[in-house]
């Protein structure tokens, strides 16, 4: 049987798992998220995505909504808030959440994460995902349409230095009219 030391040292994975409107907006202009299913909807692989993530990675706008939520979305799972502006972490602590914050770009966050561990990261939370994806650190997109147009709202994507190769891995529909596509990034 093979040492710790012997073995190939696994690499980082940041991924996106996220539900958006079919004009593409993860929220309304106020961050409200109720045209998304209640409790989610129906299964459709998060509790599996989790089950693989050692550490989820949100900005504060995100932590922020999360907080006004009935209960905690994740678990004991470690939280890492993105924030310039010092955060009180305790209210979040009382509900039993692992949280902390950190600063800095995206690459230094990954690195930080990886030193400590972390070998799969979630990324969520619009800005967050777009300076990660801009920064070409997500290798996985799960992206799950709810069938509903919103008209306005706050993007998935924004501007992006150059374009972005996506490799579909496969999509899948639902009864409740939810389609999920998966795409590896650079694929």
């Amino acid at each position: 049987m093979p040492r710790p030391d012997d073995l190939p040292p696994r690499t980082m994975t940041a991924s996106v798992f996220v539900g958006t409107s079919v004009d593409g907006f993860i929220a309304r202009t106020n961050g409200d998220l109720d045209f998304l299913p209640p409790g989610g909807g129906e299964p459709h692989g998060y509790e599996e995505f989790m089950a693989t993530v050692d550490a989820i990675v949100i900005g504060r706008k995100t932590f922020d909504t999360v907080m006004g939520f009935e209960a905690w979305p994740y678990g004991d799972k470690r939280v890492v808030v993105l924030s310039r502006r010092l955060l009180d972490l305790a209210a979040a602590e009382a509900r039993g959440a692992v949280v902390e914050q950190m600063g800095g770009p995206p690459a230094e966050i990954v690195s930080q994460l990886a030193a400590r561990g972390a070998h799969h990261l979630y990324i969520d939370g619009g800005i967050t995902i777009q300076e990660f994806l801009r920064a070409g650190l997500i290798q996985r997109l799960v992206i799950t349409r709810v069938p509903v147009l919103i008209g306005d709202g706050i993007p998935l994507f924004g501007s992006l230095p150059g374009d972005v190769r996506l490799r579909h891995v496969m999509t899948r529909q639902y009864p409740s009219g939810l389609v999920q596509s998966e795409y590896q990034v650079g694929g």
